[in-house]
C-alpha cells in the first residue's frame, strides 16, 4: 500500500471523527447551557426569596400603618385582585407613545386640562399617567426617588394636587428592576419605601415595568410591590408590565389590576393586529378587577389610516383592554377625536358584565383575514365586530351559531360607528360589506330583553 493511500485513509478517518465530535458538541452544549441557566435562575430566585423573608421579618409595627386599610373588615380583599379598583378597564392617557422621554410638568398640566376641555374626561378618560423619565438618575441621601428638577420643578405632589383639582387622577411609572428601561432608579429592593412615597404624593396609578431586573421570576418580584402598595392607606391601581413573558394572565389576577400580555405596541397595522391576536388567547382570565393589557392606544399618532385606527379602537374596546390614549391630545385632529369619543364603543369597553370579547370565527385559507370577534354584554346583549384584515372589500357574515345565540332569535341591530339602528329584525345572521383593513361594529339586542 502506498504512502499516499495510507494518508488518504487517515485523512478521511480524521475528518469523520472530527465531524462526529463537532456534532456531539452541538448536542451537548445547549443541554449544559440550559442546566447552567436553570441553576443560575434557581439561585437568583432563592436569593430573592431569602432577601424578602428577611425583609418581612425586619418589618416592625413602627414601619407598618397601625390600622392598615386592607386589615379592616371593609378592606379584607385588598391583598389581591379586589382592592376596589379596576371594576371596569382603566381609561386615560399615557405619555410614552407620543412623547417618550421628552416630558415635563407643562406637558402633563396641559394634557390634563385638554382632557377636561375636550370633554374626554367626562367620557371616562380620567387617568393622567406619567411614564418613564420623570425621576432624577440618583436617589436622595435617604434613598428616596426624586422628581427631575429640570423637568418637574414643582414636584409630583404639586402635580397631583393640580390634577385632582380638575377631577382627574395621576399615574406614575417605576420598574421591578434595579433601573427603569430608561435607566432612572428602579424599585427593586425599595418597594416599601417607593410605595409609601407614591402614597405620600397621592398617586393613583402605578405602571410597573420589567427592565434591568435580577433575572428572578416576575411571579416573585411583582407581588412584593403589591404588598407594599397595600401596606399604604391609599388605593393605587397596579398595572403590571412584564410584557407577557411569564404568561401573567395565569398568575397576576391576585397580584395586579391589569397585566401586559404582549410586547410593546408600534404605530403600525401589523403590530396592532399581532398584539390583538396575542391578547385574545387569554380572554378567560380577564374580568372586573383585573384586565388583560395589550398595551396602550396608538390612535392619532399617524402610522395608520383612519379606518385602521377605528379598528384598533374597536377591538381594544371589545377585548376590555385599558383605553389609554397615546397621542398628543392638546392637538387632536377631528377624526382622532371622533374615534376616541365614540360613547357607544366606550360603552362596550366599560360594560359592567366585564367579559372580554374574543375571535369566534376566522375564514379558511384565502379568507382567513375575514374574521368575526364577539362577546356578551349586560342585559343579554351581544357585541359583534366584523373585521376585514385583508386589503380588499369583502362581505363578512356571522351566524347566530357563531355568536352563541339561539337560532331564530330576533334581534335589534345597532351600528356603533354609524350610530344607526337597522330597520326590521335579524333572526339568523348578520352580514355587512367591510372595506379592506377596516371593521364594522354592532350590538345585538334580543327583542325579548327589557329595554
Amino acid at each position: 500500500m502506498s504512502t499516499s493511500t495510507e494518508y488518504s485513509k487517515f485523512d478521511k478517518s480524521y475528518k469523520l471523527s472530527t465531524f462526529f465530535f463537532v456534532i456531539l458538541l452541538l448536542c451537548v452544549n445547549p443541554i449544559v447551557g440550559r442546566i447552567h441557566r436553570r441553576v443560575v435562575d434557581e439561585e437568583a430566585e432563592n436569593s430573592l426569596k431569602n432577601r424578602w423573608s428577611i425583609y418581612n421579618e425586619e418589618e416592625t409595627a413602627s414601619t407598618r400603618p397601625k390600622n392598615p386599610q386592607w386589615l379592616t373588615p371593609q378592606g379584607l380583599n385588598r391583598l389581591g385582585l379586589n382592592n376596589g379598583l379596576g371594576l371596569t378597564p382603566p381609561m386615560g392617557w399615557n405619555s410614552w407613545n407620543f412623547f417618550g422621554c421628552n416630558i415635563n410638568e407643562t406637558v402633563i398640566f396641559e394634557t390634563a386640562s385638554a382632557l377636561v376641555f375636550t370633554g374626554l374626561a367626562d367620557l371616562g378618560y380620567n387617568y393622567v399617567n406619567i411614564d418613564d423619565c420623570w425621576a432624577e438618575l440618583e436617589r436622595d441621601e435617604d434613598g428616596n426617588l426624586v422628581p427631575r428638577k429640570s423637568t418637574f420643578p414643582s414636584g409630583i405632589k404639586a402635580l397631583a394636587d393640580h390634577i385632582h383639582g380638575l377631577g382627574l387622577k395621576l399615574g406614575i411609572y417605576s420598574d421591578a428592576g434595579f433601573y427603569t428601561c430608561q435607566k432612572q432608579p428602579g424599585s427593586l429592593g425599595y418597594e416599601m419605601q417607593d410605595a409609601q412615597t407614591f402614597a405620600n404624593w397621592e398617586v393613583d396609578y402605578l405602571k410597573y415595568d420589567n427592565c434591568f431586573n435580577d433575572k428572578s421570576k416576575p411571579e416573585i418580584r411583582y407581588p412584593v410591590m403589591r404588598n407594599a402598595l397595600n401596606s399604604t392607606s391609599r388605593q393605587i391601581f397596579y398595572s403590571i408590565c412584564e410584557w407577557g413573558r411569564d404568561d401573567p394572565a395565569k398568575w397576576a389576577g391576585q397580584v395586579g389590576n391589569s397585566w401586559r400580555t404582549t410586547g410593546d405596541i408600534v404605530d403600525k397595522w401589523s403590530s396592532m393586529v399581532k398584539l390583538a391576536d396575542e391578547n385574545d388567547k387569554w380572554a378567560d382570565f380577564a374580568g372586573p378587577g383585573g384586565w388583560n393589557d395589550p398595551d396602550m392606544l396608538e390612535v392619532g399618532n399617524g402610522g395608520m389610516t383612519v379606518e385602521e385606527y377605528r379598528s384598533h379602537f374597536s377591538v381594544w374596546a371589545l377585548m376590555k383592554a385599558p383605553l389609554l390614549i397615546g397621542c398628543d391630545i392638546r392637538d387632536l385632529k377631528p377624526e382622532t377625536f371622533e374615534i376616541l369619543s365614540n360613547e357607544e364603543v366606550i360603552g362596550v369597553n366599560q360594560d359592567p358584565l366585564g367579559v372580554q370579547g374574543r375571535r369566534v370565527k376566522k375564514g379558511s385559507w384565502l379568507r382567513s383575514k375575514l374574521q368575526v370577534w364577539s362577546g356578551p354584554l349586560s342585559g343579554g346583549r351581544t357585541v359583534v365586530l366584523l373585521w376585514n384584515r385583508g386589503l380588499f372589500a369583502a362581505n363578512i357574515k356571522a351566524t347566530w351559531e357563531d355568536l352563541g345565540l339561539s337560532s331564530g332569535t330576533p334581534v335589534i341591530v345597532r351600528d356603533l360607528w354609524k350610530h344607526e339602528t337597522w330597520e326590521g329584525n335579524s333572526v339568523d345572521e348578520i352580514e355587512a360589506r367591510v372595506h379592506g383593513r377596516a371593521s364594522e361594529m354592532f350590538i345585538l339586542t334580543p327583542q325579548t330583553t327589557t329595554q
